[in-house]
Order: C-alpha cells, then structure tokens, then sequence
C-alpha cells in the first residue's frame, strides 16, 4: 500500500470545538467593552482558525489595539475554553467508526495538533483519546511550540510513527493545517467540519464527512 498511517489534527477534525473557540473568542473580545465591526469580528474568526493559542491571541491584540500582553490573553482565552471542553467537547460525527477501520489495513495513526499539553490533557480525561491513538498524541509542546502552518508537528509525528512522511495521510480542518501537511510532502484529507471549503481549497481530497472516505480506494493512490 502506497499509505500506511493516518495523522489527524484534534479540534474540528476527531473532536468537535468549532464552537467552543468561537465562544472563548467572543467573550475574550466582549469582556472589554469595544465594539467590533462585524467585518472585523469575521476577519478575526477567518484568520484564526486553525492557529494554536498564541498565534491567534497576538493576532486579536493587533486588530483590535489591545493593552494586554499575549501570554494574559492566551491565559484568559485558554481558561474559557478548557471551562467549555470539560462541558462541551465531544467527538466528530463518523470519526470513531472510521478510526476502528483503520486496522483492518494495518494503518498507524496518530495526532498533531497546535493544542497545548493542558488542552490535550482535559480532552483525553474526557474522551479518552488514548484508546484511539495510545501514546501518539502529538502537541506543539513537542516542537518547542512551533505550530502549524509550519510542517514542524507533522514530521514529529511521522517520525515518532516511525513512517515516511511520504507514506502518511493527514486529514485537517483548517487552511493553516492543510498547508503544513503539504509541506511535510504528505496527502492531505480536508474534512469540511466548519462549513466552508475556502479552508480547504489546497487538500488533496475534500470531504464533508468520514463517511465519504474509501479506505481501500484511497490506498491505491
């Protein structure tokens, strides 16, 4: 077979949080009493999905002028979330099923993610991730937190898989995911969770669900 692992991204791609960051975002932002433009308030939703925490709180603070360090603002946003995760997070629609296919083609999988090791932590408690993936959960913690677009947490794990990178699938939500699966040279699965396939437009194969995926096609490739 020309693939023989999968790598999949966490948040909008096995675990359902779209909506979670959505809310952390937006009570970060209301909590300080500006009005935001709605062109604004897209161009930050655009501009910040996909991004791990850092990345996108630095982004915030510069479109809207804020007085506030990143870290107390990556901090602030982080403890929101996590509250909403312990509540909210649940796993994608389809995506169980398809992992439990996976063996029946002796495919590896993994994860690598911009999340951090706390993220990962309280999503593991209450998903337990690990039936799924073991030990192969990879977070930007792991590559001195240099997160995606770069193709730095995508070579780990391929790595840690002890397979080529040429010989991995990824499957990701995100333009700034798919751009860093490409540049670690493999195939990249864009799964349309957010509902717009701008996102997605660089993926080797768009979906709009795991359902959509055939295994033993796709291994042919």
């Amino acid at each position: 077979m020309k693939y023989k692992a999968i790598i999949f991204d966490m948040d909008g791609t096995i675990i359902d949080t779209e909506h979670i960051w959505k809310q952390a975002t937006k009570e970060l932002i209301a909590t300080r009493n500006i009005n935001v433009d709605p062109e604004i308030n897209r161009f930050i939703e655009k501009q910040t999905h996909g991004l791990a925490a850092h990345k996108s709180c630095a982004l915030i603070k510069e479109t809207l002028h804020l007085p506030e360090s990143v870290e107390f603002l990556v901090q602030e946003k982080t403890k929101r979330a996590l509250e909403l995760y312990r509540q909210q997070v649940r796993l994608i629609t389809g995506f169980s099923e398809f992992h439990n296919s996976l063996g029946s083609y002796n495919l590896k999988s993994g994860v690598a993610t911009n999340a951090d090791n706390q993220t990962i932590e309280v999503t593991n408690s209450v998903l337990n991730l690990a039936q799924y993936f073991g030990n192969h959960i990879y977070g930007i913690a792991c590559v001195n937190f240099i997160c995606k677009p770069d193709p730095a947490i995508y070579l780990h794990a391929a790595q840690k898989l002890q397979i080529n990178p040429q010989e991995c699938i990824a499957i990701e939500d995100s333009a700034h995911g798919v751009h860093a699966a490409k540049q670690a040279g493999m195939f990249c699965i864009g799964i349309n969770t957010s509902g717009n396939k701008d996102f997605l437009q660089k993926a080797d194969l768009i979906i709009d669900s795991y359902q959509e995926i055939t295994l033993p096609l796709l291994l042919k490739k």
